[in-house]
């Protein structure tokens, strides 16, 4: 299982858990608070009413007195109100009083009189000096026949005379209830929604930061060169930071190790030449023999030069994580530049160069290693061309992508020579002279290409020459 959808689950199992836990109590404690609150309202209202009573229940005309009358009367009363969105249109109440016996002597629906409720807690509990209140479902089949009844006790110069009991249906608030009920699915509903919404992307982001590790891990092994993500949090940039130290100190181990038998590999051949030549000259030979050894020692010299100070800068290239310096530039400006650089070597070939390249090629790079680049590209078309041959150096844009194109007339690369022709050190015999050059030159126009997120291509053309590609995003 993919470790976001991991992530994702075990978050929100233990959000959804906990969310159960608390909606679950709160269910169960909507209507246990809304009968709490309406038990304490009828309490007062019990003892509102009892005071009321009072006079008529000691003058033996509770019955027909002003209190009678005042219930019967509000009764009929349409209250309209409309509470949390519930419409109220009627008085829901029933009121009954008892003797100190505890024997109904009023009752405002008319159905008790003369009954003993002695026996009925509300009024035991009163008459026993205590609270009176009950909770009775006048259906056994029926919750939602349950009445709750709240007592208090009616004085008459300090005499307990009577009971009153003040009786609210709970169908009267079971509206109330289902909609508390439903604000709190409503609003737990709502929560997971969002816990979901944070979990996922908490699990993006963990995902996305462990992948970035992933994808670097993977360009490091597969040589490219990419910079240590570092988004995140602290943890993963730290992790990254060290993974890019590690892969550092590993690789400048081995490049060393690398580079160093290398340059004793391309070196042996050019010293052995030194030093035969030198030893050939302390036997004195003759003047055309003396200067062609003297010219052997000379060219093996040069080439020593050349490799070392291609080796350097193809190492410089090569330990780069980004362009140094990078800006603003306009690669077809940067060819007419290379192009008078070599405007001698040319003319010495009797070469000519062509530049196609309408507009401006604006890129971002060194413009140093740029150039370098360039110059390696146009070093090499003029090496394999013939005299008086053409160099056509053409700029296209294709999408996202700058590529400039080196062609020259020469006679190819031989297809065996094709897959090796950017590996270090691998070189052809020039035409002119027979003679091999360093084999550094287009592995460092494809390490400063890739350097500046492109690519570097060679391959032959069918109407004869070859063709080396640089090819770099566009600005």
């Amino acid at each position: 299982m993919n470790i976001s959808v991991r992530l994702f689950l075990g978050y929100f199992l233990v959000v959804g858990l906990a969310a159960w836990f608390v909606l679950n109590t709160f269910s169960q404690e909507v209507e246990p608070g809304i009968r709490q609150a309406t038990e304490e309202t009828l309490v007062d209202a019990a003892h509102l009413l009892a005071e009321l009573a009072a006079q008529d229940l000691a003058h033996q005309r509770i019955n027909s007195g002003a209190f009678a009358a005042s219930l019967r009367a509000a009764r009929h009363r349409l209250p309209a109100a409309t509470i949390s969105g519930v419409r109220k249109e009627s008085i829901d109440f029933r009121v009954y009083v008892t003797n100190p016996q505890g024997r109904v002597v009023f009752d405002s629906e008319g159905q008790s009189v003369g009954s003993d409720f002695s026996q009925w807690r509300d009024v035991a509990r009163v008459l026993r000096g205590e609270y009176g209140a009950r909770h009775t479902q006048e259906d056994p089949d029926d919750p939602g026949s349950a009445v709750m009844y709240v007592a208090a006790p009616i004085y008459w110069q300090g005499e307990l005379i009577g009971v009153l009991s003040l009786a609210k249906p709970m169908t009267t608030l079971l509206p109330y209830v289902q909609r508390a009920a439903a604000r709190v699915r409503q609003s737990g509903l709502l929560m997971l929604a969002a816990s979901a919404c944070i979990g996922l992307v908490f699990s993006l982001w963990l995902t996305w930061s462990i992948y970035g590790l992933i994808r670097y891990a993977r360009e490091v092994s597969a040589g490219r060169k990419v910079e240590a993500p570092t988004g995140g949090g602290r943890q993963f940039s730290e992790l990254a930071r060290a993974l890019a130290l590690m892969r550092e100190r590993l690789e400048g181990k081995q490049y060393v190790e690398k580079y160093v038998q290398n340059l004793a590999h391309e070196m042996k051949s050019p010293l052995t030449a030194v030093v035969s030549a030198a030893e050939l000259l302390e036997e004195q030979p003759p003047e055309a023999e003396r200067r062609r050894f003297i010219q052997v020692i000379r060219d093996q010299a040069l080439r020593l030069q050349q490799t070392i100070e291609r080796m350097l800068q193809l190492a410089r290239v090569e330990q780069l994580q980004s362009p140094e310096g990078s800006r603003l530039l306009d690669l077809a400006e940067l060819a007419r530049q290379v192009l008078e650089n070599r405007r001698t070597a040319l003319e010495a070939r009797d070469l000519e160069a062509r530049l196609q390249a309408e507009g401006e090629f604006p890129c971002r790079g060194d413009a140093f290693l740029l150039q370098q680049a360039l110059l390696n590209l146009i070093d090499n078309a003029i090496d394999f061309s013939p005299p008086g041959g053409l160099l056509d150096i053409q700029l296209e844009r294709q999408g996202p992508l700058l590529r400039l194109h080196v062609a020259d007339q020469g006679e190819g690369v031989p297809d065996y020579a094709l897959p090796q022709i950017f590996e270090r050190f691998y070189s052809l015999p020039h035409p002119a002279t027979g003679r091999k050059s360093t084999g550094l030159g287009l592995p460092l126009v494809r390490e400063v290409a890739r350097l500046h997120g492109g690519e570097a291509r060679f391959a032959n053309r069918p109407e004869g020459g070859a063709r080396a590609s640089l090819e770099l995003p566009a600005a």
